[in-house]
């Protein structure tokens, strides 16, 4: 399938120059010795924390980060492959809120996160388990981090997210990583998990996330370099501006990673936006956002990196028609772009503030909606169908046919809450609403949940491990 590309090659590789001139000429703050020093040695210009990268630096280092690399799942039939022509979906990330129809909005708790787990291990849409689908307000900050990877590791056998929670957060995923498959050098063989990493817009990195990244990087294990610039506040008012300023940010990134450890898989991961200007709030629902995701994709595709951008998102406070618009715009936008690691795919409102049950399950039918679209058709003798539509002929019909027997559940997408019902047949069963029915459905995924097993040793150690953190921290 082809992809939209609306930026033509020539504009693609004038955002690249611009990005090249704010890398070499302007420079990003990095607020971490040691990301200083490899930088440096790296045969970056340091001065103080600001860091100025000649454009051949850049241009060598980004092509060490491989096209594409494989997410290797506990069950490996759900291993995920990330690039190329591939597309993942992974759900919201990071929100403090939690809400449903029953209880309202509220802050979100370690339950609501492991039953978020379980909507996405259950999930045929979802492929990787959000590292913070929600910020489980009740679990003890110093070992909130390790909760949330257990919980994870406990009620799912897809692969996940380890903590964007500075150095010492990465040590701990990396060292859980460890526990559950071995060792170390078999998680850089065969990586587990993917973390996000963001700048800090505009024009720098903290420590907290420049230790991160340099962490999984000495690890072998995949990141999304990630810049979030907000046009008209964080950035420039021009889309333009926003997109070279965010290009700049995500390599200056990703250099990083590939001098502390060539070939480290990186993700090229942008999700910049524009502020709301009556009040400087961040709009995530926008139409401009939806056009960064498609510029995002070209840029990802200029450097030969897997990339991503997108999501089911929106700013909406409860998931109803706005929400339904805003979240399809920017899902299809990510698909037929190309975009290849979908953050945020199911549940977020309010602008990544809160996540949403019924919404989590609603964005996962437009989920399996945006796949079907993108597998597109089979072109063959047999899908042409001609002896078929021979043997029919005019005025005919093919519902008795064998092929369509063989075909239609293949060929047409089976949804889940849709109603296709004609509208006798839905006021006879009670003119269900979306609402309702996503919330009744929610309810049965998570009373249907089997939990797979975990090794006995491995869930020994796993708790050992938080105990000691506990105790230590």
């Amino acid at each position: 399938m082809q992809c939209y590309e609306f930026l033509t090659k020539q504009q693609v590789e004038q955002v690249h120059e611009a990005s090249l001139r704010i890398l070499e000429n302007i420079g990003i703050d990095f607020r971490f010795a040691p990301a200083l020093e490899v930088l440096k040695k790296g045969g970056a210009k340091v001065d103080g924390t600001r860091v100025f990268f000649p454009p051949r630096l850049v241009e060598e280092q980004i092509s060490k980060a491989p096209e594409e690399f494989t997410l290797y799942a506990r069950n490996p039939d759900h291993d995920v492959i990330v690039g190329g022509t591939h597309m993942a979906f992974i759900p919201g990330y990071g929100a403090p809120f939690v809400t449903d129809v029953d209880n309202g909005r509220r802050d979100g708790l370690l339950k609501d996160f492991e039953n978020f787990v379980k909507l996405t291990d259950a999930s045929l849409y979802q492929d990787i388990c959000s590292g913070m689908v929600i910020e489980p307000n009740d679990a003890p900050i110093e070992i909130r981090h390790a909760l949330m990877i257990y919980t994870t590791m406990k009620y799912s056998e897809k692969p996940f997210m380890g903590s964007a929670m500075g150095a010492q957060g990465a040590r701990d995923s990396i060292q859980m990583a460890s526990i559950l498959f071995g060792s170390e050098d078999q998680i850089a063989k065969k990586p587990r998990m993917i973390s996000i990493l963001c700048s800090l817009t505009p024009l720098g990195y903290d420590d907290r996330m420049l230790g991160a990244i340099m962490e999984y990087a000495r690890a072998g294990q995949p990141q999304l370099i990630s810049s979030l610039v907000i046009a008209g506040a964080t950035g420039p008012t021009t889309l333009a501006g926003t997109l070279a300023l965010q290009n700049a940010e995500i390599l200056a990134g990703i250099v990083l990673t590939q001098l502390v450890r060539e070939g480290t898989p990186v993700v090229f991961s942008g999700s910049s936006t524009n502020a709301e200007m009556r009040s400087g709030a961040l709009s995530i629902g926008s139409p401009e956002m939806a056009l960064n995701t498609a510029a995002t994709a070209q840029m990802g595709r200029f450097y030969n990196l897997p990339v991503r951008g997108g999501g089911a998102i929106s700013d909406a406070k409860l998931p109803d028609v706005q929400a339904g618009f805003e979240s399809m715009m920017s899902l299809l936008m990510a698909q037929v772009s190309g975009i290849n690691f979908v953050l945020h795919s199911a549940g977020i409102l309010e602008s990544y503030n809160c996540m949403s049950y019924e919404k989590f399950v609603i964005d996962d039918e437009i989920c399996g909606m945006v796949k079907r679209i993108k597998k597109a058709y089979e072109l063959t003798e047999e899908t042409f169908a001609l002896d078929v539509i021979s043997d029919v002929g005019p005025a005919g019909h093919f519902l008795d046919k064998e092929h369509t027997v063989e075909h239609f559940r293949s060929e047409f997408y089976q949804p889940v809450l849709s109603n296709r019902d004609n509208f006798d047949s839905w006021q006879m069963n009670g003119s269900p609403q979306t609402l309702d029915t996503a919330n009744k459905k929610y309810k049965e995924i998570l009373a249907g949940h089997q939990t797979p097993d975990l090794p006995a040793d491995s869930h020994r150690d796993l708790k050992r491990f938080i105990e000691s953190l506990n105790h230590t921290r």
